[in-house]
């Protein structure tokens, strides 16, 4: 299952995924049969994975998710959606997630022209992302947005590629969610 760690490497055919789609190993055993646990809990952890948290952020946000209205899950997957390393990511100024989040605690994104260097930062409707003008990182931004330019940009973000910088347009719905997560699975397991 592909998580997206390796940003552009992940949508070529270099891919490890697509090249050996087995475990790694000499012996490889046979798959057993797997428990609801396993299963709520790999849930959890693909989605840990592809949005590059770890335990505590993710439970901060699930209680968060909890205390909203409507559909925990779909909450949940939304308040992932919003952070601003996703964002960056997003918009095409970052190679990876890691990339975006490095560039982020560095100082070299703004929020409504103040730096911010927090990557989970939530943004918000009518916020708007610009890298900020030192010549190097304006350089870097430009690289990435010259190699995600295949990738499509969410509808709820409003990119400007050539002024680098881009603006939340709407909250994400649960459909803007481009990852197959079954969210129901982590909820199941988080509200034990």
């Amino acid at each position: 299952m592909k998580l997206f760690l390796k940003g552009q490497r992940c949508f070529s055919e270099k891919c490890a995924i697509n090249r050996r789609n087995y475990p790694p190993g000499q012996h490889t055993r046979p798959p057993r049969k797997t428990s609801e646990y396993c299963l709520q809990l790999r849930e959890k952890q693909k989605a840990k994975r592809i949005y590059g948290i770890l335990d505590k952020a993710f439970m901060n946000l699930f209680k968060r998710a909890e205390r909203q209205k409507g559909n925990t899950g779909a909450n949940l997957l939304i308040l992932l959606e919003r952070r601003l390393d996703n964002v960056v990511l997003n918009l095409g100024l970052a190679n990876s997630r890691y990339h975006a989040r490095q560039m982020i605690a560095h100082g070299n994104i703004r929020v409504n022209k103040k730096r911010m260097d927090i990557p989970s930062f939530l943004v918000k409707q009518g916020d708007e992302v610009a890298v900020v003008a030192k010549e190097s990182v304006r350089k870097m931004a430009t690289d990435a947005v010259e190699l995600n330019k295949g990738q499509p940009v969410p509808e709820w973000i409003e990119a400007e590629p050539s002024e680098l910088r881009g603006k939340i347009v709407q909250l994400p719905r649960r459909e803007d969610v481009p990852h197959p997560i079954n969210e129901q699975l982590i909820v199941e397991l988080l509200s034990k």
